[in-house]
């Protein structure tokens, strides 16, 4: 028997309750300066319907950082504050709901 999405009623097997949640999500990209002055890009903002840790793993990815989540936030080492919104951009996520606080 399939399970239904209660977000859009159809059944979770055709994926789509995935990226109707990317489309409505405000993420906030942001750096912060850790010890030692170390500098972290911290990505927030993700809601339940979205696999956060294979997006972290995706960055890390391309970025070659380290990094992880904690509290449905990603923690990338180093700043990539500017490289982050591009790529969510081809993961799905609208442009215009991509913040980036400087």
């Amino acid at each position: 028997m399939t399970e239904i999405d209660p977000l859009t009623g159809l059944p979770k097997e055709l994926g789509v309750g995935e990226s109707i949640a990317k489309e409505s999500q405000s993420i906030i990209v942001r750096i912060v300066k850790r010890r030692f002055g170390k500098l972290t890009t911290l990505i927030e903002g993700f809601e339940r319907d979205v696999n956060i840790k294979e997006i972290s793993k995706r960055l890390k990815s391309v970025l070659a950082c380290g990094g992880t989540v904690k509290n449905n936030v990603i923690e990338l080492q180093g700043n990539h504050i500017d490289k982050v919104k591009l790529e969510l951009v081809k993961y799905g996520f609208q442009k215009d709901s991509i913040k980036v606080q400087k």
